[in-house]
């Protein structure tokens, strides 16, 4: 019998969660284990199989498909790739099933122009933002550092599923998944058939080549070791590979004025990740002043901010300029967030963040299919009310 509750109560209150629990398993998306791509060398970190998740479209938008890369950071030395093989950032043996929302949401109501597109989340497994290729595999820890080949089987498969007929797709990913919507954008666009209209979102995936509180490069760095670890070069975009160091492509900066399909670029000015990281790394905090701040910007002190608002300098001018880029489409809110569109919340919910009435998921899809342009760059920290302080990815 339920606490505090009647007998009477306490079973319809049972037969209620019953049937919320069916539901929420109902909702559950199909997770597709890729054993083939194990043969190919196409794996986890932990040599497991990868895997996505795959909702098929209907109606209307049977032919049209998102491909939606998920995202979690990456690791740069061997030691840190071995304590992501123990979970599911490194190895498919440890995910699990998970619902769609926001712009993978099923619902008309609440994701009006994708709802019944097929809609795939790919799963997040090797650590470099889908660009690792190094065929020999260390017996000691025994890593496979094989992002790109990950990607390729993945889309492969997806092309055998009728995404090579699409007429209408997007490439787009939240996090270290964002950033690989940006890399592997043109590729996605080239795999498509030629007559297919396809564009690229990328959600907290706009890195910036800044500057710590010290004065040090150290994402720049990290980068440098990633690309290195998991013999990224190869896979990074080659108009880009071929300006400047290969660790500056995995900075969208860099790559995008040689990128040619379309990209929406969903961002928190003050994103969160990027303020922890990049603005005040560990190693650039050692007496732990931004403890507070970096958690939550209403903690952070007057001069604290002063610097957070200089942050949001550096992040602006690294955007391209929206006079001179009219195939990008832009939403630069000023939230304290990472990753924006997974969550219904703030995708297109009554409350979600807004610019200037506009909320994301309104402005994705008016850009997408061109019925405006859509480039919206907030004030500054604290001029909106409606932010929605998410971490996701």
């Amino acid at each position: 019998m339920a606490f505090g509750l009647p007998r009477a109560a306490a079973a319809v209150v049972t037969l209620v969660l019953g049937l919320a629990a069916a539901s929420a398993v109902a909702d559950d998306v199909e997770m597709v284990f890729l054993k083939s791509a194990v043969a190919k060398g196409a794996v986890c970190l932990d040599g497991s199989a990868p895997v996505y998740h795959f909702s098929p479209g209907s109606g209307s938008g049977a032919n049209n498909w998102i491909v939606h890369m998920e995202g979690g950071g990456w690791c740069k030395t061997p030691e840190e790739c071995v304590i992501r093989k123990g979970n599911f950032r490194g190895s498919s043996k440890f995910m699990k099933p998970l619902s769609f929302s926001g712009i993978l949401g099923g619902s008309q109501q609440f994701n009006p122009d994708f709802y019944n597109w097929n809609r795939v989340k790919v799963r997040y497994c090797d650590g470099s933002s889908f660009t690792g290729d190094v065929e020999e595999v260390d017996p000691k820890t025994n890593l496979h550092f094989r992002g790109a080949r990950v990607w390729d089987a993945i889309i492969e498969d997806l092309l055998n599923k009728g995404m090579s007929k699409a007429k209408n797709a997007i490439l787009s990913g939240c996090s270290a998944g964002g950033l690989s919507a940006i890399l592997h954008c043109d590729k996605f666009k080239d795999l498509l058939p030629p007559s297919a209209f396809v564009k690229c979102v990328s959600d907290a995936g706009y890195f910036i080549d800044g500057t710590d509180i010290t004065g040090n490069k150290f994402v720049r760095t990290s980068f440098k070791s990633v690309a290195t670890l998991h013999g990224s070069i190869k896979n990074l975009p080659s108009s880009c590979t071929s300006r400047v160091s290969p660790e500056l492509c995995f900075f969208p900066q860099h790559v995008l004025p040689t990128m040619k399909t379309p990209l929406f670029i969903l961002n928190a000015a003050y994103d969160s990740w990027q303020i922890r990281n990049i603005l005040v790394p560990s190693a650039a905090d050692k007496k732990k002043e931004w403890a507070k701040c970096k958690v939550d910007i209403k903690g952070c002190s007057s001069s604290q901010l002063v610097t957070l608002q200089h942050f949001r300098d550096e992040f602006l001018s690294a955007l391209p300029k929206p006079e001179q880029s009219p195939k990008i489409g832009m939403f630069i809110d000023s939230c304290f967030a990472h990753c924006q569109s997974g969550a219904q919340d703030s995708w297109n919910a009554d409350g979600s963040p807004s610019i200037q009435k506009m909320r994301i998921g309104k402005a994705v899809g008016d850009w997408y299919f061109d019925r405006a342009v859509s480039q919206r760059v907030d004030c500054p920290y604290p001029c909106n009310p409606s932010c929605i302080d998410n971490e996701d990815d």
